[in-house]
C-alpha cells in the first residue's frame, strides 16, 4: 500500500508541476479510489472489534447498535 501512497503523492505533484496525460489520470483516479477502499475497509475491521460498556455493565459490540 505504501507504494501506492508514494504514486498517487508523484501524481498529485506532477498534475500541480506539468499536468497529467489522460492515462496518468486515468491511474491517478484508480489509485485513490483504490487507496479509500483500503482505508474503508479497515475502518470497517477497527470498528467491528469496538464493544460499549453500558450502564448496566453489559458489554455491547459496536456492531449491534443500530
Amino acid at each position: 500500500m505504501n507504494l501506492n501512497i508514494d504514486r498517487i503523492n508523484e501524481l498529485y505533484h506532477k498534475s500541480k508541476n506539468e499536468g497529467l496525460t489522460e492515462e496518468e489520470k486515468k491511474e491517478q483516479d484508480h489509485l485513490r479510489k483504490e487507496y479509500i477502499r483500503l482505508i474503508r475497509e479497515n475502518m470497517r475491521g477497527t470498528l467491528e472489534n469496538v464493544s460499549f460498556v453500558n450502564p448496566d455493565g453489559s458489554i455491547t459490540k459496536a456492531g449491534e447498535k443500530k
